[in-house]
């Protein structure tokens, strides 16, 4: 990605950087990295260790689900049951993509309770922040996004902040700026239309 390295998308990270980053994923550790609105934590999805440290730094509840950030929609297709929803409805979720709309759709059979906790859907986002973009299309895959706090605090907007109630537990934390939102991603129900959160 031509942008994720350039002063004129407000993102700087060197391509060491980038591979020290992708290492780490690989290794089942786990990242802070900023999105549209706050950091998030992330990790690979598909690492049921990675994610039981995700929630151990963040002390939030298996029960909650995750969110997956990806860089397209091809990235989310092999979690998301595409025979549940309809021409229409996923006409109406990639008008809102890359963006900061997050949607709860349903979830591919047999997908781990560690992403979608008590659930049987999946939350997912084509973020449209040029780190995000080019973290999942170096890794190859989405990367699981939950805010950067413990639960219970305010949400991190710097990497300062990151550092200061998470920072010794992750491996790795991106110094780059938010998507300069106010408000975190809206999320919305892609069956129903109801707006969980709003952006």
């Amino acid at each position: 990605m031509s942008c994720g390295i350039s002063n004129k998308c407000g993102v700087m990270i060197s391509q060491a950087e980038l591979d020290k980053t992708i290492k780490a994923l690989a290794e089942g550790q786990v990242i802070a990295y900023p999105t549209e609105a706050v950091f998030g934590v992330g990790c690979d999805p598909d690492n049921l260790q990675a994610i039981a440290l995700l929630l151990q730094i963040k002390q939030r509840e298996k029960s909650k689900g995750l969110i997956l950030v990806a860089a397209d929609f091809a990235q989310l297709s092999s979690y998301i049951n595409l025979d549940t929803i309809t021409a229409e409805q996923q006409q109406k979720m990639m008008a809102t993509w890359p963006g900061p709309v997050t949607w709860v759709v349903p979830a591919k059979p047999g997908l781990s309770d560690w992403l979608t906790g008590q659930f049987s859907t999946i939350a997912v986002r084509v973020s449209d922040h040029p780190l995000v973009q080019q973290l999942c299309l170096a890794y190859g895959k989405p990367l699981t996004s939950t805010s950067a706090n413990l639960s219970g605090l305010p949400a991190c907007r710097t990497a300062s902040d990151v550092s200061a109630q998470l920072g010794e537990q992750l491996a790795i934390i991106l110094d780059a700026p938010t998507g300069g939102r106010v408000n975190p991603s809206e999320i919305r129900d892609i069956t129903t239309g109801h707006i969980f959160r709003a952006g």
